[in-house]
């Protein structure tokens, strides 16, 4: 019986799943970032806030492709039995169930998202950016389901640390109301 050859080799899958995670939660964190200060309406003479927005748009699709990939590669190591409907069903998976169901949860916002902002011409403005807030609550389930189930605990330390600090910094920007001042008047 001839069978075909798997495209990659099982620890190829193993290693491609964790560093796709790793840029994912990265991505997920630029974006989360941008986000915050798009919202705050951050800018300054070097960069307007015309890239800000262009700039988080951009990186919140280079995250989508890289959590597909997370997901496929997971879904077809052979290491772990996670499903394919694990992925977007939380806490079904036979493998550490809370954990890959976090992240189940994070794929589901994150599926949300990228629906309504397809569907944003077609919606009202404060209906999209009400579910739009989901990410905010997707980003720390994110890092929950990295410390929970990363292996990797270096890079988990380093990845989750760094992430931590820039949403921080970000959000303490937002807060504080910073904004770049033109000609005596608010941008």
């Amino acid at each position: 019986m001839i069978t075909a050859a798997p495209l990659l080799s099982e620890s190829s899958y193993w290693y491609l799943s964790r560093a796709s995670g790793f840029v994912s939660l990265a991505l997920f964190t630029a974006s989360v970032v941008l986000g915050l200060l798009t919202a705050g309406r951050v800018s300054s003479a070097v960069w307007p806030r015309f890239v800000t927005q262009g700039l988080h748009r951009s990186v919140s699709l280079t995250t989508v492709a890289f959590l597909l990939v997370h997901v496929v590669s997971i879904v077809l190591d052979q290491f772990v039995d996670i499903g394919l409907l694990a992925t977007v069903v939380p806490f079904v998976s036979g493998y550490r169930p809370l954990w890959v169901g976090l992240g189940a949860i994070v794929f589901d916002i994150i599926l949300l998202l990228i629906i309504t902002s397809v569907l944003r011409v077609r919606m009202k403005h404060h209906t999209w950016r009400w579910v739009h807030w989901l990410a905010y609550l997707g980003w720390p389930i994110a890092l929950a389901h990295t410390v929970g189930i990363g292996t990797d605990r270096l890079w988990v330390v380093v990845v989750v640390t760094v992430s931590l600090l820039a949403v921080l910094a970000a959000g303490a920007v937002r807060l504080a109301g910073w904004r770049r001042v033109v000609a005596g008047r608010p941008l």
